[in-house]
């Protein structure tokens, strides 16, 4: 059946075809089932919605995602059929109720949810499936094997040291990436880094980035601003590498679960894909953290595995996660920190040591430094002023915005009841009561930490201030805190 289609811009975050009650009977087609369109040769695999008005019985209208990759404009006649169950149901099924999946069962698992042929209640079916019952060391082979190898793959000359580093996350206001990334291509190596939006926590790489720049990227674009700076710090969900990813991301996101398996293919299937050939991963360990020491030493085992496999350079470091890092907490916080030890400006020293340690450990693998001096040559770069510089010169690469640093226009202190010592700060509170205020999706929503752990807080003290777009948001992060102990002395 050929469909016309009518303007109308939809940002589902999925995608959808909407059409009228008439077609969708001409197609026996219901809410959630799957079309596929095509146009000029290319198809789209889009998830049934039905309107009642608006639309005649020959139109429909297409979310943003699926104009872009069919380059469709209004007017443009779509062949619309209606699509068959795919078969990876019948795997996802399978590993519910915790059964092995084979390469070929995960491989199709993952090329359909890459073409957007499941729905979203299947994804998460998936996703609570190997997060219930988990993954053999083969299966996780597989699924990062199919993630990578589904995707578009960045090739460099031979002759450049690409590096990268990553960290599993969960720890609040740990925005060191930025700073890692100017200081080891101000050193001369090559970092193409693509970071993940936010998971379970209050902001990701990218989306702190977003605050003063574009993240969104083709390849030969990013390619383009690596080669003139020696770096980025892109989004990934934009490249095409490892498509499936920011799809099970976004379901994990909404379930608040971040599988092993999945943890593992997702980080390195990427690493693979931007042709990475150091890799340092940063395991945050601790009360609060994802993962305690003991399962952070087993999952360091399962990554030098997983990367021997692949054949891939990587150094794990497993560092304390007890606590936030820095000051900020949300995009547009988390950024302010990062400027302050880049321009060195009051810089939260927890974050500079951190961010200096990362870049040691990267400059000493990819020979930049001897065994043992990396820390020094970091911190000699960071003094220097020549990492400011760098990053300066990726943000201009990537089109830097107009945009101030502005916090939430609603705000409220929190202050300390008593005096004492700080003995524990909850990662798990800070991070849901930044979500709760708005972040990631408001940039200028966060939280503002004044005390750590080991400091000593005076009755009436500033502990944290709440910043939000709304004040509804606010009240609902007060009273959060109010039935909860964040802080304990």
């Amino acid at each position: 059946m050929k469909l016309k289609l009518k303007r109308l811009i939809i940002d589902a975050g999925k995608s959808i075809a909407l059409i009228d009650k008439s077609t969708a009977a001409k197609l026996d087609a219901y809410v959630g089932d799957r079309l596929i369109l095509s146009f000029n040769g290319r198809k789209s695999t889009c998830i049934v919605d039905i309107v009642s008005s608006s639309l005649g019985s020959n139109e429909l209208y297409c979310s943003i995602d699926v104009l872009e990759y069919l380059k469709l404009k209004p007017g443009n006649l779509v062949n619309v059929n209606l699509a068959p169950e795919p078969i990876s149901k019948e795997f996802i099924s399978k590993k519910m109720i915790g059964k092995e999946l084979s390469k070929k069962e995960i491989y199709s698992i993952i090329e359909d949810i890459s073409k957007n042929s499941l729905t979203e209640a299947e994804i998460s079916y998936f996703v609570l499936g190997v997060y219930q019952k988990g993954m053999s060391f083969r299966e996780t082979l597989d699924l990062t094997e199919a993630m990578y190898k589904t995707g578009k793959i960045l090739k460099w000359n031979k002759n450049l040291k690409v590096v990268d580093k990553h960290c599993i996350g969960g720890i609040p206001g740990n925005r060191t990436t930025p700073i890692v990334v100017s200081i080891c291509a101000s050193a001369g190596l090559t970092m193409p880094k693509t970071s993940s939006r936010a998971i379970t926590s209050a902001a990701g790489t990218a989306d702190t980035i977003e605050t003063i720049a574009k993240v969104d990227f083709p390849i030969s674009e990013l390619k383009k601003i690596v080669s003139k700076t020696g770096a980025c710090l892109a989004w990934g969900g934009s490249l095409g590498m490892a498509p499936s990813d920011d799809k099970l991301i976004r379901i994990e996101r909404l379930l608040d679960l971040d599988p092993e398996s999945q943890l593992i293919a997702s980080i390195i299937s990427k690493k693979l894909a931007a042709g990475s050939k150091y890799v340092l991963i940063d395991i945050p360990c601790g009360e609060g953290a994802k993962v305690t020491k003991s399962e952070a030493i087993k999952l360091k085992s399962k990554f030098e595995k997983v990367c021997k496999a692949f054949k891939l350079n990587v150094t794990i470091l497993i560092t304390d996660g007890q606590q936030p890092i820095g000051n900020g907490i949300g995009p547009v916080l988390e950024m302010i920190d990062v400027l302050r030890v880049l321009k060195r400006e009051n810089s939260p020293l927890d974050l500079e040591k951190k961010s200096l340690l990362l870049s040691g450990k990267i400059l000493e693998i990819a020979g930049k430094a001897n065994s043992g001096e990396g820390y020094s040559l970091a911190r000699r770069i960071l003094e220097s002023g020549d990492a400011h510089k760098k990053f300066e010169q990726i943000i201009a690469a990537q089109g830097k915005n107009k945009n101030t640093l502005k916090t939430g226009k609603f705000f409220h202190s929190i202050l300390a009841n008593k005096s004492g010592v700080i003995k524990k700060i909850s990662n798990h509170d800070i991070n849901h009561m930044s979500r709760l205020l708005g972040c990631p999706t408001d940039k200028s929503a966060g939280i503002y930490l004044f005390k750590h752990v080991k400091e000593k807080v005076s009755s009436k003290d500033k502990l944290l201030t709440f910043y939000s777009e709304s004040d509804k948001k606010l009240k609902e992060a007060i009273n959060y805190y109010k039935s909860h102990k964040t802080f304990v002395f």
